[in-house]
């Protein structure tokens, strides 16, 4: 596997930058991101209901899963890492920095999700809990009139993430009032784009999911290829058929040319043995291992 270093990394912390990639990709470059930050993005929504099993609403499945399975990393708040990390020191970690709830509706207000704590909360975190935290990530709403704030904090936390040796994941969306379709790709790529500008390791984009899978797959190349040098991960979104789900992560890999996903409710909102072994198949299927 070659790392291109980017030039924010210093020179001493480029073995540990490298370092961090390597371990949360087992060494392919290509990221399986298991996200747990809907606990504050849609509150209680997703995690109770008919269908879904009991264990779902219990923070702490999160992170059974997390530990259980085979995963590239873990994102969540570092609030909750406080409360369960201790008992699970085996899990890679990316520190979630920022966040906000479904509660107001976009039609409402244009989305602003503010920086809750600094890279240098993270790095002192990192020191003191003795946890394995490779990375940290940001959301940002292109599109909201309050773009610019975001923009302003995620090119501030890329750099100082860089200067510690951690990696950067951007979840970029394009959300608000002046955006008509948020699953247009040239909007998609735009936020590949963006995301490569800000100088993120990996930026999470929506992926139009289609019927024709294939085709699905070859007009998201049009985003892979506007990310550059970024490696783009793809959002999982609402739970689908797993099979099918499967199916759409092989084309996403090997069609798209995406470097890995990012996925939440097709994993967590099952048992927990299912929601491993969904969660160790896409593992395979993005490192290259199926």
């Amino acid at each position: 596997m070659n790392i291109q270093i980017p030039l924010t990394v210093p020179k001493s912390k480029a073995a540990e930058y490298t370092n961090n990639i390597k371990k949360a990709t087992h060494g392919t470059g290509k990221l399986m991101l298991f996200a747990g930050d809907q606990k504050v993005e849609h509150m209680n929504d997703d995690l109770v209901g008919a269908s879904l099993p009991a264990e779902v609403a219990d923070p702490e499945h999160y992170f059974k899963i997390a530990s259980g399975a085979d995963i590239g990393i873990f994102a969540t708040h570092l609030g909750t890492i406080a409360r369960y990390g201790g008992d699970y020191k085996n899990v890679p970690y990316l520190v979630k920095l920022n966040g906000k709830t479904n509660l107001i509706p976009k039609e409402n207000h244009d989305p602003l999700s503010r920086q809750w704590v600094d890279v240098a909360d993270v790095v002192r975190f990192k020191k003191d809990s003795g946890l394995n935290i490779y990375a940290v990530g940001y959301t940002i709403y292109l599109g909201s009139e309050f773009e610019s704030i975001m923009l302003h904090q995620a090119a501030q936390i890329v750099v100082d993430a860089h200067q510690h040796g951690l990696f950067v994941v951007l979840w970029i969306y394009p959300r608000g009032k002046a955006v008509s379709n948020e699953k247009d790709i040239h909007t998609i790529a735009g936020c590949a784009g963006i995301g490569m500008s800000l100088g993120a390791d990996f930026v999470k984009v929506i992926y139009p999911y289609g019927d024709d899978i294939k085709q699905s797959a070859e007009n998201f190349r049009e985003v892979t290829t506007a990310a550059g040098r970024t490696g783009v991960l793809c959002v999982g979104g609402s739970k689908q058929d797993s099979e099918k789900y499967l199916e759409h992560v092989r084309e996403q890999m090997n069609t798209a040319g995406a470097r890995g996903i990012a996925v939440g409710r097709n994993i967590y909102q099952q048992s927990l043995n299912d929601a491993i072994d969904l969660a160790n198949k896409l593992t395979a299927i993005v490192e290259g291992r199926e």
